[in-house]
């Protein structure tokens, strides 16, 4: 397996690797439309919207995890197959292209994010569609079970839940996403965009585990990943193994399906480490 954030450098000592462009935006969903503008050499654009999540699933909120087999279907599309290795990259501090890489790293694929992303990188663009890919052969496999929380485990979770949205939307700040604001009671906030620096890159290591530590997060402790709908929280979870970690949990759902139970209580106010 390779390490969950490679360089430039890193690519382009291995030219074999597919790039897969996964920029998207809360406000305008997936950015086909700047992908096609300009986007690194030879990358697939990925939807986070249509192949990385499953659609019409009461109660599971935005961006619940796809069927196996239309996650491998899509995958194939686009010219990935089992044997491939993907670097994926995005212009939001490797907080969306975190999703794909951590569920192909999930199921045994080798994935990395591309650290810095669009930001990062030194060179020329393509623009337009590459030149077709052939069909792959990418086989389904099912999401591990021990890499998953499930809502009824929140409120007795061992370890910490970490919440890697903003800290105003921790706090409570309503923002017209989702039917409550708020955050998962004892959840800590852990914004992922602030892993990285002005450059866009991972911070050092030290400054990371400090990060961690300060939301009760140690070498040896459990931790259940959210966020808003089970995307960003996939940075944090690829940053506390590139740390070295527990492997984390994501929980899918995340406060777009927790908000809207109303059964569920929700907590506000800020998180004191103040991150």
């Amino acid at each position: 397996m390779i390490a969950p954030f490679v360089d430039q450098a890193w690519v382009e000592a291995h030219p074999d690797v597919i790039l897969a462009d996964v920029r998207w935006g809360l406000a305008g969903g997936a950015k086909h439309d700047d992908y096609l503008a300009g986007h690194l050499p030879g990358a697939v654009f990925v939807n986070l919207d249509r192949d990385l999540a499953a659609h019409g699933v009461e109660g599971a909120g935005r961006h619940p995890l796809p069927d196996p087999k239309r996650f491998a279907n899509a995958l194939a599309h686009l010219g990935i197959g089992d044997a491939d290795v993907v670097v994926a990259y995005d212009d939001d501090s490797g907080a969306i292209a975190a999703r794909l890489v951590w569920m192909l790293r999930t199921i045994g694929s080798r994935a990395a994010v591309l650290d810095g992303g669009m930001k990062a990188w030194k060179g020329e663009l393509e623009a337009g569609e590459p030149p077709h890919r052939r069909l792959a052969t990418f086989t389904p496999r099912a999401w591990p079970a021990d890499r998953l929380a499930a809502i009824d485990e929140l409120a007795s979770a061992d370890g910490v839940v970490i919440d890697a949205r903003a800290a105003d939307r921790f706090a409570g700040e309503p923002d017209g996403i989702d039917p409550r604001p708020g955050h998962i009671p004892g959840s800590r906030n852990l914004p992922c965009r602030g892993h990285v620096g002005a450059d866009g890159r991972l911070l050092p290591v030290r400054e990371l585990e400090k990060r961690f530590a300060a939301v009760g997060i140690e070498h040896d402790t459990p931790l259940i990943a959210s966020c808003g709908s089970g995307v960003t929280a996939c940075l944090n979870l690829l940053v506390a193994e590139h740390l070295d970690l527990q492997p984390g949990r994501l929980f899918p759902g995340s406060w777009s399906q927790y908000s809207r139970d109303t059964s569920r209580p929700v907590e506000l106010g800020a998180d004191p480490a103040g991150l």
